[in-house]
């Protein structure tokens, strides 16, 4: 990989709009996420550019976890937390023997059967004649928490792309905009830390795409800042709809 310093204006071009849209990712559209991780890797080598996103993605969780500070649900995250760090134990192993096009393909399937999943949820629970409960139900659901969470974990160690599963889950557990915020802030922060030393034991980091990141820092933040701007305007039905469009662009991406 050439040094930061020599890469061409266009492919810094592209890894600044990949950090601006991670900022917005952090603080108003999760899936967007996903798009900088495609961007990332077209410029980057594709296993140094899942260790080269994770400062930046870090950075962007601690902005986004002091925006949402109040709106956090513990008892969510603590449910989730065993199935998370299986998946994170998963994705390493999984980084050691697979190449990227069938790890990206693999994930692609899994996120559209979730993705399909989660709508048949929302369908059911706003169906003529149901009782209501199917939200609360799904989300202390132990079968979709191992599912949802493991996933999480797993294609957020392999490919950065933890958002789909986790956006859907918090999705059809039935998050209004502030908590669903709130909540994943806190859930990526503590899982892209816990990436770091399965990462760097891996020896994916190196000092070159560290000095890249610092350098995206700036459209980072802009990223965070429109976010934020953007967050207090949406509506609630529109959030989640763009949210779910995303999910399945980003599940589809990945197959092609």
């Amino acid at each position: 990989m050439p040094a930061p310093l020599d890469l061409t204006t266009a492919q810094w071009t592209v890894l600044a709009v990949s950090a601006f849209l991670v900022g917005i990712a952090k603080t108003a559209l999760p899936g967007l996420a996903t798009l900088s991780v495609a961007l990332f890797a077209a410029v980057l080598p594709a296993r140094e550019s899942t260790a080269a996103m994770v400062p930046l993605l870090l950075a962007g969780d601690l902005y986004a976890i002091w925006k949402y500070r109040h709106d956090v649900d513990w008892p969510a995250l603590r449910r989730l937390a065993p199935a998370i760090l299986v998946g994170l134990g998963a994705g390493t192993l999984v980084l050691r023997q697979i190449d990227d096009a069938g790890m990206k393909r693999m994930i692609g399937v899994i996120l559209l059967l979730l993705t399909a999943v989660t709508l048949w949820m929302m369908w059911n629970r706003t169906r003529p004649g149901h009782r209501g409960g199917t939200a609360r139900t799904f989300s202390t659901n132990p079968v979709a928490r191992w599912a949802y969470g493991s996933m999480g974990g797993f294609t957020t160690m392999v490919a950065n792309a933890g958002g789909p599963p986790m956006t859907m889950y918090f999705v059809a557990s039935g998050f209004d905009v502030l908590r669903f915020m709130g909540t994943q802030a806190y859930f990526f922060f503590f899982v892209n830390l816990a990436k770091v030393p399965f990462q760097a034991g891996l020896g994916l980091f190196s000092a070159r795409s560290l000095s890249a990141d610092a350098a995206l820092l700036v459209p980072l933040a802009l990223g965070a800042l429109f976010g934020g701007f953007v967050i207090e305007r949406i509506n609630a039905a529109v959030f989640d709809a763009l949210v779910i469009a995303l999910t399945i662009g980003s599940s589809i991406f990945l197959l092609i």
